[in-house]
């Protein structure tokens, strides 16, 4: 049986796979909740500019405190690598932003375009547990949805609406 790492041991574990990550092409990797490391694989030009224009979406309807695969940490499933967050400004104050934000901020986005769907409904725990108000997740074929704690929602709490074109989606 594994232990469960603190923070403080998930987070160096964090630093020396990803080190040097932001100056060159390697891709982060995400850390689970035992310190193994998690494959992160190379996102496709196609999820990329979905990624893309869901942050511009997202940065124009609720403000540019927003980022693009930003490293996060989660109470019980790790250090995961959500496609877009966004969160108060305030939050974002006195954040180390060389390490993974040590909560899950207030949205978090996954874009399931060309990745496995399996153990998407522990991320979205995950990430609701650790702090995310909501979690929107975007399906194979463009669908948008929107999860809190009580579940899937018709509609997301800080009124954003995605819409995506569907020519993201036509193979």
């Amino acid at each position: 049986m594994s232990t469960l790492l603190e923070q403080d041991g998930l987070v160096a574990t964090w630093c020396r796979i990803n080190v040097g990550a932001e100056h060159s092409r390697t891709v982060c990797s995400e850390v689970g909740q035992h310190g193994e490391v998690v494959a992160f694989p190379q996102q496709s030009a196609r999820r990329q500019i979905i990624a893309t224009d869901i942050y511009c979406q997202i940065t124009e309807q609720l403000g540019h405190i927003a980022g693009l695969s930003t490293a996060v940490m989660t109470r019980s499933f790790g250090i995961r690598v959500p496609d877009v967050v966004w969160m108060l400004p305030e939050k974002w104050e006195g954040i180390d932003r060389d390490l993974p934000v040590p909560f899950a901020p207030d949205l978090c986005v996954e874009v399931l375009l060309d990745r496995p769907t399996t153990g998407i409904a522990n991320r979205v725990n995950a990430y609701l547990e650790s702090g995310a108000r909501e979690v929107a997740i975007i399906r194979s074929r463009g669908q948008v949805q929107f999860y809190g704690t009580e579940g899937l929602r018709k509609q997301s709490i800080f009124d954003i609406s995605l819409s995506l074109e569907s020519i993201y989606f036509d193979a």
